[in-house]
């Protein structure tokens, strides 16, 4: 599996704890699950099936779980 190397600032590693302690999991989990939904929004809006306006607004309502 590759390893990578990221650098974060302060305010960054704090959302990450923060949202690993709130989950009870890693920052690493939280990373990952970052990514997976970054993925998973960009499929969606490049098929069409959420709309993302200029000024930012979201057309469709995501849950999280």
């Amino acid at each position: 599996m590759p390893k990578l190397t990221v650098e974060f600032n302060d305010k960054m590693n704090e959302i990450l704890e923060q949202l690993a302690e709130e989950k009870g999991t890693t920052k690493v989990d939280v990373l990952r699950r970052a990514v997976a939904l970054y993925k998973y929004l960009d499929g969606e809006q490049k098929d069409g099936r959420v709309s993302i306006t200029r000024d930012n607004t979201i057309v469709k309502d995501i849950v999280l779980p």
